[in-house]
């Protein structure tokens, strides 16, 4: 790869997970095209919300970890990095007010999962990151290449890495 061509990262599923690599990796100044056999993405992100949207909990560090009992370290590990209180900064830096309820769980103030999507999706696209939907991964072929289904047929999409 020459030195000035920027690499490319396909990701393949549209839910907070893949959402959060695409932001992750498009912010490091990393190409990426998302994929989604859905025709929208977040699906499952909406449904999750239709409850009420509880984003994390409110409580100290120490109570919050002893919840996990015996997955406690790994669990203690990956919050060190990004903890509820992270949380929250990365929604209100998406333009979404938050607040906690009586229960100590924390909600989007509209209590709605569509506004926070569609303002992370937005976030996405200003980062350049390229959102394909209704377009589902089949696999590789023999030459490494991703293996798209799109309402055109099967394409086959290079990617520095997946």
């Amino acid at each position: 790869m020459p030195a000035t061509s920027v690499p490319r990262v396909a990701i393949v599923g549209g839910g907070p997970s893949g959402l959060m690599a695409a932001e992750v990796i498009s912010a490091a100044g990393i190409a990426v095209d998302l994929y989604d056999g859905m025709p929208s993405l977040g699906r499952k992100f909406l449904l999750a919300g239709v409850g009420g949207m509880n984003i994390t909990h409110s409580e100290a560090r120490e109570a919050f970890l002893s919840r996990y009992g015996e997955r406690r370290e790994a669990i203690s590990a990956l919050l060190a990095d990004f903890d509820a209180d992270a949380l929250r900064a990365w929604i209100h830096g998406l333009g979404i007010d938050t607040f906690v309820g009586s229960s100590g769980r924390v909600f989007p103030t509209d209590m709605k999962a569509a506004p926070l999507l569609r303002a992370w999706l937005k976030r996405l696209r200003e980062q350049g990151v390229r959102l394909h939907t209704r377009q589902r991964w089949l696999g590789w072929n023999e030459r490494g290449a991703l293996r798209i289904a799109t309402a055109e047929g099967e394409q086959a999409l290079h990617a520095d890495a997946t």
